[in-house]
């Protein structure tokens, strides 16, 4: 995260993300695959499968493969082998940005769902950090959903509602306002509203 300071001279808390450029694998339509979407590739690596060579054809060989369902009128005009770079975004558009959000490992239910323990004083002789009873008479097992302890984190998130701050084209660099999740280096679908 960084900050910059907007056009009344407020510092903005925003978060900068290298928005590599993607390249068009494939177009799906309607009338072929009963949808309309666009995959593209992120990043690159050495090796891959000779089907996913052939797939790719001669664009390279990429790391992701991500598919965006739905094509609005814009996105008519691309063709495979084209690049979407960070310039599709200006200073002002509104974006979500979706990501994996960083993994805890397992907690327990005061960390995970802020429960608050038992009591500390007045004679009370049971562990602080249990979350009590979990069950009734009837149907006598644990219903689903029941909040406990287990795994926190590492599922995808959405924050909606971001404001772009700047694009720098040249760097591949896009400043939103506020925080996104995910570790540092993580990847993330940042799109338009």
């Amino acid at each position: 995260m960084s900050q910059v300071f907007d056009a009344a001279g407020r510092v903005v808390p925003v978060t900068v993300i290298e928005a590599t450029p993607n390249v068009v694998v494939q177009l799906r339509t309607q009338e072929k695959d009963g949808y309309s979407a666009v995959q593209v590739g992120i990043g690159s690596k050495k090796r891959t499968s000779k089907a996913m060579k052939g797939h790719m054809k001669d664009l390279g060989i990429f790391q992701v493969l991500k598919e965006f369902e739905g094509t609005k009128s814009g996105d008519t005009d691309l063709k495979v082998g084209d690049t979407i770079k960070v310039d599709i975004f200006a200073a002002g558009d509104m974006v979500r940005v979706s990501g994996l959000t960083k993994g805890k490992g397992f907690q327990g239910a005061v960390k995970r769902h802020g429960f608050h323990g038992m009591p500390a004083s007045h004679g009370a002789h049971s562990v602080l950090r249990h979350i009590g009873s979990i069950g009734q008479r009837f149907p006598q097992h644990t219903l689903k959903g029941k909040r406990m302890a287990g795994h926190m984190g590492n599922v995808r998130a959405t924050i909606r509602g971001l404001k772009v701050m700047l694009v720098d084209s040249e760097n591949n660099l896009l400043a939103v306002k506020g925080a996104v999740p995910g570790n540092n280096g993580a990847p993330l679908e940042v799109r338009t509203h």
